[in-house]
C-alpha cells in the first residue's frame, strides 16, 4: 500500500514538473555538444590544417573556435529558456528571442573579424613579397565594414528603423564634416597613402619641402609614425602628404658615386693613361653596374689642379654597403694615381720672380744715419 502511494506521488511530480527534466536534458546535451565542438576543432587544428599548405583553413578554424563554442551555449540556453517560459511567472523570458538574435550577430561578427585579422597575419607571414601596408589597410577596412553592418543588423533586429538611422547619420555627417574637417582630411590622406602606396612600413622617406626624414614605422588612418635617424619618433598628419613632395630612397634601383679629383699640373703627361686605367677598373669592378652611365673624364683646369670626375652607379642600394663599395673604389683610384707617379693636388700658390727686374728698396729698411 505504501509502495503504491509513493509511485502515485512520483507520477504526479513527473506530470507536473516534466519541463524541469526537459530543461535539464537540454542543458546536458548543450554541455556535451560544447565539449564535442571544442574537441573537433582542436583535432582539425592539429591534424587537418597542418597537412595543407594554404593559410586559409588555419585562419578559418582558429577564428571559429571560441565563437562556435559560445554559439552552442547560446542556442542551448535559449532552447532551455523557451521550455521554461510557459511555466515561469517572470517577464524576463520575453527578452530571450531578441537577446538570442543579438548574441548570434555578435558571435558571427566576432568570427568574421577574427578570420580577417588571422588571414592578414598569415598572408604576411607566408608571402614575404606581400605589401604590409596594403594588407593591413584592407584588413582594417573589412573589419570596419563588418562592425558597421553588424551594428545596423542588430539595430534592425531590436526594432529600430535602419532608414531612420541612415537619415540621421546623413544629417549628422554634414555637421561632423564641418566640425572635424581636419580629422577627415587626415583620414582621406591615409586612404590615398594606402591606395597610391608612395611608401610603406619600413621604407626610408624624406621630404625636400619639410624637415621630414626617417624610417616609416606605422601608417595609421590619422597619423604616420616616422622614426628619424637620431631615433626620435616623428608623427606626421596624413593630410600633409597631399601637399608635399616625398622621396623614397628605399626604392632606389642603384646608388650613385660622383667624385671630383684633382691632380698636380706636373702630372699633365700621365692624365690620359691614368683616366683610362680608372675607367677600366670601374668596368671590371664587381660592385659597379657598367650597364648604367659610367664616366671618367677630365673636367677642368683648376687654380691649382687638373680636375677629373668619376661618375658611376653601384649595384647595392644599402646605405652601409654603398659606403663600403665607395671606399673600395676611391682606394683603387688612389692606387692607380700612385702607380702612374702622380699625386693628388693640394691648394698651392707659386710666386715666380723675374730675375731681370731691378731691385726696389724696401721702404721699411732703416737708413744709415749720416
Amino acid at each position: 500500500m505504501a509502495d503504491s502511494a509513493v509511485w502515485q506521488w512520483m507520477q504526479t511530480i513527473y506530470r507536473n514538473d516534466t519541463w524541469v527534466y526537459e530543461v535539464f536534458a537540454v542543458v546536458l546535451v548543450t554541455v556535451f555538444a560544447n565539449a564535442l565542438v571544442r574537441l573537433a576543432l582542436t583535432r582539425l587544428t592539429t591534424r587537418l590544417a597542418q597537412r595543407t599548405q594554404t593559410y586559409w583553413d588555419d585562419a578559418l578554424i582558429g577564428a571559429a573556435q571560441r565563437p562556435l563554442a559560445w554559439l552552442v551555449w547560446v542556442l542551448g540556453l535559449s532552447v532551455a529558456a523557451g521550455l521554461a517560459e510557459p511555466h515561469a511567472v517572470s517577464e524576463v523570458f520575453q527578452y530571450v528571442p531578441p537577446l538570442r538574435v543579438l548574441a548570434v550577430i555578435v558571435l558571427i561578427s566576432w568570427f568574421l573579424v577574427g578570420f580577417i585579422d588571422r588571414a592578414a597575419q598569415a598572408l604576411l607571414a607566408s608571402r614575404p613579397g606581400a605589401d604590409p601596408t596594403t594588407t593591413m589597410a584592407v584588413s582594417r577596412l573589412l573589419r570596419v565594414s563588418v562592425l558597421v553592418t553588424a551594428s545596423l543588423v542588430a539595430l534592425q533586429s531590436l526594432g529600430f528603423s535602419i532608414s531612420g538611422v541612415l537619415a540621421f547619420g546623413g544629417v549628422g555627417g554634414i555637421a561632423v564634416g564641418f566640425a572635424a574637417k581636419d580629422l577627415l582630411a587626415n583620414f582621406f590622406g591615409g586612404v590615398m597613402i594606402h591606395l597610391d602606396r608612395p611608401f610603406g612600413v619600413g621604407d626610408w622617406v624624406r621630404s625636400p619641402d619639410r624637415d621630414i626624414e626617417g624610417v616609416v614605422e606605422e601608417i595609421g588612418w590619422r597619423l604616420t609614425t616616422i622614426r628619424t635617424f637620431d631615433k626620435r619618433p616623428l608623427y606626421v598628419p596624413n593630410s600633409a602628404f597631399a601637399t608635399i613632395s616625398v622621396e623614397n630612397p628605399s626604392r632606389m634601383s642603384h646608388r650613385r658615386i660622383r667624385e671630383t679629383i684633382g691632380l698636380r699640373y706636373d702630372d699633365i703627361d700621365v692624365v690620359p693613361a691614368l683616366l683610362d686605367d680608372v675607367r677600366a677598373m670601374l668596368i671590371a669592378h664587381a660592385d659597379i653596374d657598367d650597364s648604367q652611365t659610367l664616366m671618367v673624364n677630365f673636367d677642368t683646369f683648376g687654380e691649382s689642379s687638373l680636375q677629373f670626375f668619376v661618375y658611376c652607379f653601384t649595384h647595392t642600394t644599402n646605405w652601409v654597403e654603398f659606403h663600403r663599395v665607395k671606399q673600395a673604389v676611391l682606394v683603387d683610384i688612389m692606387a692607380i694615381i700612385a702607380r702612374h707617379g702622380a699625386r693628388v693636388a693640394q691648394p698651392t700658390r707659386r710666386l715666380q720672380l723675374d730675375p731681370a727686374a731691378p731691385a726696389t728698396p724696401d721702404d721699411h729698411t732703416p737708413t744709415t744715419a749720416r
